[in-house]
């Protein structure tokens, strides 16, 4: 998909709640207060019109970290990917910053995947996941960048800088990232600031040496904050260098 089309297809599904698959969802604004801050946070309750539930388990598990993933396509289809099986975030940040509340955070569902450090089960179960709909690295043919689904899965032109971010230096073997918004950047800062809060996690970023890498079983376990899905798995890229970690830091007040 054209990123310049992206706008038009998350309006379709913020007007008619159908996914990619032809699941239908109910899709509820509402509207919570970051207590220290007063500042106020909407966001879209999503339920299956049939109310099925059974891609999440209803188990409350303390939380302990928040970890940032970008989904690797197009709203249509992560909401449909996330709302099956048991591969799930309570939350998903479209390009335009609706989030989309899938589940109660309080609940759990896989997300970090069978060789993530300290264990699936168990740091899926402790951790808030959070997808910001992305699609992630990016692939130069001619003047295009494409998805590295399809060669012909146009993204945008090198002219359109604006959707892109190049590396000088590859980035497991990519050298394009697709852009965040700034739309994205709000939401997620007053997310990080909600769920911090909520939950007692501590607004602790990983270092800046140890960003991009994989954390020990023991180090990951341990861990209490906000990382990123590569500090858990070394065969995942997101949420990537084209990520301002700068901006939520600041954003958040670390």
């Amino acid at each position: 998909m054209k990123a310049s089309g992206i706008f038009n297809h998350e309006n379709a599904f913020q007007n008619n709640g159908i996914d990619s698959s032809g699941k239908k969802f109910i899709l509820t604004d509402e509207t919570v207060t970051i207590p220290s801050t007063g500042e106020s946070l909407t966001i879209v309750d999503c339920k299956r019109e049939n109310n099925d539930d059974s891609f999440y388990f209803k188990e409350e598990i303390l939380k302990k970290k928040i970890i940032l993933h970008y989904t690797a396509g197009y709203l249509k289809g992560d909401i449909a990917t996330l709302t099956t099986n048991h591969v799930s975030v309570p939350f998903v940040i479209a390009r335009n910053g609706k989030i989309y509340n899938l589940f109660a955070s309080k609940y759990w569902s896989f997300h970090l995947g069978p060789r993530a450090s300290g264990g699936n089960t168990a740091m899926s179960k402790s951790t808030i996941g959070i997808e910001l709909s992305n699609i992630g690295p990016l692939k130069k043919i001619g003047n295009h960048l494409v998805s590295t689904y399809r060669d012909d899965d146009v993204y945008c032109s090198l002219d359109e800088i604006d959707y892109y971010t190049h590396l000088p230096n590859a980035y497991k073997n990519y050298n394009y990232f697709a852009t965040f918004t700034n739309a994205q950047y709000e939401s997620l800062i007053l997310l990080l600031k909600f769920l911090s809060e909520k939950y007692n996690i501590p607004k602790t970023m990983v270092a800046l040496s140890d960003r991009y890498s994989k954390m020990t079983d023991s180090v990951f376990t341990n861990y209490n904050g906000i990382a990123s899905h590569v500090n858990c798995r070394t065969d995942k890229t997101d949420i990537g260098p084209a990520f301002d970690w700068d901006r939520i830091i600041q954003g958040i007040g670390v």
